[in-house]
């Protein structure tokens, strides 16, 4: 009788072992499970892309306020999300292409921009009566929109005989503008690039804080996925409660989306007509960019 007494416990010990066994199986696999997805994202998102949402009007008519990118970062810059640590790769931005790239703005904390590339090193840059010259040869530029009142002005007129022209410039642009100066041109240095706004005399760009380095470069947009029409506040950084009722109510007025837009390429120097059909493009667009 005591023999079986004391093999009880034994047995119901040995009974309890395989479900403790299985539920710690469980919980290791889920375990796993979320680190491999964690992983993934890091991976996609600090080397290949990254959805963004534009906050100004700065380049419109290309892109418009409420516009969400996907952002290519593939060959151009590789990091750590959520931190500052990132390394340069070997894709260097080209003439009159989007780009996405951290602002020379420490004071602001080096927000992220998006602009176009006007000048590549070495090249020579001067804005007569709104018209881009870049060494000489006058760009063809259907996406620049231009107010007439403003085509005499310093803005559009770059670079100025005198940087007292010029208002907003940041401290350190205005000390060192004239250092890159040369024969009325701005000189765009080694590793730098100058950007500027589609919508020219309502964007604070290269003419304001001086040249993007190579470093600060991030991507360039491949196409929208998605635009809804919603004021510029909702898309500022810390309104994320605005930006939650606005997508609520996407739901009950679709109307707000703009349909038109969806699946648009980016990723090319040249803005695309109505004629191209959205997906063909995309898939040109892709092949360009990927393909190099």
């Amino acid at each position: 009788m005591r023999a079986d007494v004391e093999d009880r416990p034994t047995t119901e010990h040995r009974k309890q072992s395989p479900a403790r066994s299985t539920s710690n199986e469980r919980i290791w696999r889920e375990v796993v499970s979320w680190f491999w997805v964690i992983l993934a994202f890091l991976l996609i998102e600090g080397t290949l892309v990254q959805a963004r949402v534009i906050p100004s009007g700065s380049m419109e008519n290309t892109v418009l306020v409420g516009d969400h990118l996907i952002v290519s970062r593939f060959g151009y810059d590789a990091g750590i999300p959520f931190t500052s640590w990132h390394v340069p790769l070997w894709h260097n931005p080209k003439r009159q292409q989007i780009i996405v790239f951290r602002a020379p703005l420490p004071e602001e904390g080096n927000p992220d921009f998006i602009k176009r590339c006007i000048g590549v090193p070495g090249d020579h840059i001067k804005i007569v009566g709104g018209q881009v010259f870049v060494n000489d040869v006058a760009l063809k530029e259907p996406y620049a929109i231009h107010y007439p009142d403003a085509l005499a002005g310093p803005v559009e007129n770059y670079p100025p005989s005198t940087i007292d022209e010029m208002g907003g410039l940041t401290t350190e642009w205005e000390q060192d503008f004239s250092k890159h100066v040369v024969n009325g041109e701005i000189v765009v240095p080694p590793n730098d690039y100058f950007m500027m706004g589609d919508n020219r005399d309502n964007s604070r760009d290269s003419r304001f804080w001086g040249f993007v380095p190579r470093a600060n470069i991030i991507g360039t947009p491949l196409f929208i996925y998605m635009s809804i029409d919603a004021p510029e506040d909702v898309w500022q950084p810390g309104n994320a409660l605005e930006r939650f009722e606005t997508y609520a109510s996407v739901l009950i007025h679709p109307t707000r989306v703009r349909w038109k837009r969806l699946f648009r390429p980016l990723w090319n120097s040249q803005p695309f007509t109505r004629r191209d059909k959205p997906l063909a493009a995309l898939c040109r667009c892709w092949r360009q960019h990927f393909g190099r």
